[in-house]
C-alpha cells in the first residue's frame, strides 16, 4: 500500500541543466542532447493503490464490487449500471458530451433516449474512472483515499461516497421509481432478495447483516481501485526510460510546460484537483446554465491521464477534440488577451493561470497521446447475480 507521505522515485539525471520556465515552474533542457529530463512538475503514477483504513481491499470485495458495477439492478428502472457510462470499450467513460442514463438505449455515441422521454441529460461530462483511485494525489505523490475529492465540483470525498451518488440522482440511475431519499434503501432491499448477492456480501463483509448501503459503496470503491492504468509512455519516461517518448512528444512536453499548462495539470495525475474559472460556453442541451462550484463557474482541473481516449472535453463536453481544447486556451492568445465564452462569466473573472498563448500544438497533442496507458482491466462479466442484462440497456 502507498502511504500518505511516500514520494514516488524520480530518476537522477546529472547531465541536465535546470532552467526556470515561467513564474516558478521548472522545465529541463538537455546539455548534451535534445531530450529533456522529467520536470519537477510531474512524477510517474505509483504501481500500488492505497485504500482507506476502514475499507481495505480484498478479493471478495472486488468480486462483489465488479458484479455491482455491471448490474443494472442498482437503477430505479433496472436499465442502467455504472458500466453504462463507464465502459471499458470507452476507456471507462462514454464518449458523449453529456451522458444519457435513465430511459436510454445503446452504448457510447449510439446511445439515445427512448420515446416518450421526460428524463434530462446528465448535467456534466462523464469522466473516466480509470485511475480515480489516485484522485487528490499531490505533486509529491501523497494522497488520502478517505478524503479524495470526486466529481467536477469536488462535492464528494472518497470513492466510497462517490459511488453511491449516481444511484440517488434522477437522470443518472434513479429515474422516477422512488424519491431520492428512498433510493438507497430501495436498492438495498432489492439486493437482499437476490441470493447471489447475499452470498457475495457475506463473503466480503464479516457482519451479521452485511447487505447495507455503506457496504455497497465500499465494494464498488474496492473494485474501482483495481481500475488503474500506470504504464503509459510518459510513466516509463519518468521512471528513467528516456527512449519511451518520441522527439515530437518531448517537444510537446516542453511546450506544455512553457505554455503554462503544467501550472494546473501537474503532479502524477496531471491535475492540481483545484477549481478554476475558464469561461467555457454552456452546453445547449441543459435547461439552465451550470454555475459550477458554489455558483462561481469554477470547475475542477481534470486529470489528463488517458485523455486521448476520453473525448469530448471540458466539464460539459462542448469541445469535441483535443485540438479544440488547445484552440480554446489559445484564444486571442498571441497578444495575451483572454475572453470568456460564457455570457454568465465576465472576462475579469477568468483564472489568471489561463494560458494566453499555446505554441506548437501538434507537439503538445503528441505529448498528450503519450499519456495513454495500454494495460488496464477490460473484463466484462458473462452474467450478474440479478440475471439482468450485463451493463444495462446498452445494446
Amino acid at each position: 500500500m502507498l502511504s500518505a507521505t511516500r514520494r514516488p522515485n524520480r530518476p537522477a539525471f546529472s547531465r541536465w541543466l535546470l532552467l526556470l520556465a515561467g513564474a516558478g515552474w521548472l522545465t529541463v533542457v538537455a546539455c548534451q542532447r535534445q531530450d529533456p529530463a522529467p520536470t519537477n512538475d510531474f512524477a510517474a503514477l505509483p504501481t500500488t493503490v492505497a485504500a482507506p483504513a476502514d475499507n481495505p481491499g480484498s478479493p471478495a470485495k472486488v468480486a462483489l464490487g465488479r458484479a455491482l458495477f455491471w448490474d443494472p439492478v442498482l437503477s430505479g428502472g433496472r436499465d442502467v449500471s455504472c458500466a453504462t457510462c463507464h465502459h471499458p470499450s470507452k476507456a471507462y467513460a462514454d464518449g458523449l458530451d453529456l451522458s444519457i442514463g435513465v430511459n436510454g438505449q445503446g452504448l457510447g455515441s449510439s446511445r439515445h433516449f427512448l420515446l416518450p422521454n421526460t428524463i434530462p441529460f446528465t448535467r456534466r461530462n462523464c469522466t473516466t474512472v480509470l485511475n480515480a483511485a489516485f484522485n487528490g494525489m499531490g505533486a509529491d505523490g501523497s494522497y488520502n483515499p478517505g478524503t479524495a475529492a470526486m466529481f467536477w465540483d469536488n462535492r464528494a470525498q472518497s470513492l466510497e461516497t462517490q459511488a453511491l451518488m449516481p444511484i440517488t440522482t434522477l437522470e443518472e440511475m434513479r429515474g422516477g421509481r422512488y424519491p431520492d431519499a428512498l433510493a438507497l434503501d430501495s436498492v438495498v432491499a432489492r439486493l437482499r432478495r437476490i441470493p447471489g448477492y447475499v452470498t457475495l456480501f457475506q463473503a466480503a463483509f464479516a457482519e451479521p447483516a452485511p447487505v447495507t448501503a455503506t457496504n455497497l459503496g465500499k465494494a464498488l470503491a474496492c473494485f474501482e481501485r483495481t481500475l488503474v492504468a500506470t504504464d503509459s509512455p510518459f510513466d516509463e519516461y519518468l521512471r528513467g526510460n528516456t527512449g519511451a517518448l518520441t522527439a515530437q512528444q518531448v517537444q510537446g512536453l516542453n511546450a506544455f510546460v512553457t505554455a503554462g499548462c503544467a501550472k494546473c495539470h501537474s503532479g502524477p495525475m496531471l491535475s492540481d484537483f483545484q477549481p478554476h474559472v475558464l469561461g467555457v460556453a454552456d452546453n445547449g442541451k441543459l435547461a439552465a446554465s451550470d454555475a459550477g462550484v458554489a455558483g462561481t463557474y469554477a470547475f475542477r482541473t481534470p486529470s489528463l491521464r488517458n485523455v486521448a481516449l476520453t473525448a469530448p472535453y471540458m466539464h460539459n463536453g462542448t469541445l469535441a477534440t483535443l485540438q479544440a481544447v488547445l484552440d480554446f486556451y489559445d484564444r486571442g492568445g498571441r497578444g495575451g488577451r483572454r475572453t470568456s465564452q460564457n455570457p454568465h462569466v465576465a472576462t475579469s473573472q477568468l483564472d489568471p493561470l489561463l494560458p494566453g498563448d499555446v505554441p506548437n500544438t501538434q507537439a503538445i497533442l503528441a505529448f498528450l497521446d503519450a499519456l495513454t496507458a495500454k494495460s488496464y482491466d477490460r473484463t466484462i462479466p458473462a452474467a450478474v447475480p440479478s440475471s439482468l442484462p450485463v451493463g444495462g440497456n446498452i445494446r
